[in-house]
């Protein structure tokens, strides 16, 4: 990459820092709780294991620094009978917004469902982020409404 031009690549295990960093920028962006300390230590596993659950694509800045992520990973669709790719997140750092890094992630988050053979991407944005609602449109992305819930379970019993 020359030193005047954008670019997305995959993570390596030496970006975790960083991943970590722009995480909790989103978390804060998104108005989320906070969470617990160890983040790095539970991704790494996921991201650099043996067997890779999530794949993490990286916005480069023309100066080379690590700008934004995407992290998707394969769901199930059962009403499709098939699997597609489910982008978690797409985040940019806010100066780093409106240079096209926003769609060189789209684009490499596609190729990594056209990679796996999956059929489309999925994801999902706060209802109140305008910006990203207008971003996802000029893509030529659908939107569908839902509330999205979480249910927390707690540990597993133990016999």
């Amino acid at each position: 990459m020359s030193e005047h031009e954008a670019a997305v690549r995959p993570a390596r295990p030496e970006d975790l820092p960083r991943i970590v960093e722009l995480i909790h920028e989103h978390i804060a962006y998104e108005r989320s709780r906070q969470r617990p300390p160890g983040l790095a230590d539970r991704l790494r596993p996921a991201l650099f294991g043996a067997d890779p659950r999530v794949w993490v694509l990286l916005a480069e800045t023309p100066g080379g620094e690590v700008a934004g992520y995407a992290a998707c990973s394969e769901e199930f669709s059962f009403w499709d009978g098939r699997p597609f790719l489910h982008m978690d997140c797409l985040y940019l750092a806010e100066e780093s917004r409106g240079l096209g890094l926003g769609a060189a992630l789209m684009d490499a988050v596609a190729g990594v469902a056209r990679e796996r053979g999956l059929g489309h991407v999925e994801w999902q944005t706060p209802d109140w982020n305008e910006g990203a609602i207008r971003f996802y449109d000029r893509l030529g992305a659908t939107g569908r409404p839902k509330r999205r819930y979480s249910l927390p379970v707690g540990p597993p019993a133990t016999g």
